[in-house]
């Protein structure tokens, strides 16, 4: 299971994650029409992948910068690209388009420089554009840890999409680089998992004066944890929205006012149930019933988006 979308569309176009997704895309085509045959690439790589062995003898810095842009695959490449289009349109309203792309390039490069401190000297060449994207993760945990994501659920032969609020998604995915990369021997390949760990965690850090120039707190009071307008999906709470606890956003007054309709008809169901008898199942009308992110969300793929080691072969 991975995420596929959120319900959270941008109010302004997302300029910058558009024309990043657009160049990452034709960087790949170029690769794949231009570079034909193993030394092409392995040169390419060479000259424009993060290569720690290098960088540990002050040789090309650039690569901490130009390895966001390099894709080993479609799938790596695709998957890349969807959590970029997920997460990236509502930080960049959030931070401006300038500050957003200089935001993206710094937690792509803190990401690089986390996998170089995990294998300081090994010959193996980095690519990806996912430290850069985790750190567009990190950024919007901070901003909006309520915001629905919907994950898709493979059951066998069954698709279903789960809403599951969006701290929950990544909290998960972050815990699971981490533990990835505890277990893996960076020297021999594979998924780069301190670049995933090391991007999310900078893109946190680097989201922080944001989020404190809103109101810290204050602010996911009065957005509720998600992005501050109409069409924003508040994933399934785990409580009623209680009214009182700060006023509603710009852009929230259809939403508390659908939460105190709804609070006004639990209090006068609670009202008859104690005038009759009680409900025999315990259970809450369905129309008000909380709804718990289901327990699969643990299977999160952390392959869904991944920074790659590439082999030396390559």
């Amino acid at each position: 299971m991975f995420p596929i979308r959120d319900h959270n569309p941008a109010q302004a176009r997302p300029w910058v994650t558009w024309s990043l997704i657009a160049i990452n895309v034709a960087i790949y085509l170029w690769m794949v029409v231009t570079l034909d045959t193993g030394a092409d690439l392995a040169r390419l790589y060479y000259d424009w992948a993060m290569i720690p062995a290098r960088l540990s003898q002050a040789e090309n810095p650039v690569a901490l910068v130009s390895a966001l842009f390099l894709h080993g695959g479609l799938l790596h490449l695709a998957g890349n690209m969807l959590f970029l289009f997920i997460f990236g349109d509502n930080l960049e309203e959030q931070m401006g388009h300038g500050a957003y792309l200089g935001f993206y390039l710094a937690s792509g490069v803190a990401a690089n420089l986390a996998q170089f401190g995990a294998e300081p000297f090994s010959p193996i060449p980095t690519i990806g554009a996912s430290g850069a994207i985790a750190g567009v993760m990190g950024g919007y945990l901070l901003l909006f840890p309520r915001a629905r994501i919907d994950i898709l659920v493979f059951l066998i032969v069954i698709l279903k999409l789960v809403p599951v609020p969006a701290w929950a998604v990544l909290v998960v995915w972050f815990g699971l680089q981490v533990l990835g990369g505890i277990g893996m021997d960076a020297s021999t390949g594979g998924v780069a998992y301190w670049a995933h760990a090391g991007g999310f965690a900078a893109g946190l850090a680097l989201t922080l004066p944001v989020w404190l120039r809103r109101g810290g707190p204050a602010f996911w009071t009065r957005t509720h944890g998600v992005p501050p307008h109409t069409a924003a999906a508040i994933a399934p709470p785990a409580r009623p929205f209680m009214a009182g606890r700060g006023d509603p956003a710009p852009g929230h007054e259809d939403q508390a006012a659908r939460a105190r309709t709804s609070l006004a008809n639990f209090s006068k169901m609670s009202a008859l149930a104690t005038t009759t008898s009680p409900c025999s199942s315990g259970s809450w009308p369905s129309r008000i019933a909380p709804t718990k992110p289901p327990a699969s969300v643990a299977m999160i793929m952390p392959a869904a988006m991944s920074q790659i080691l590439v082999s030396r072969s390559q």
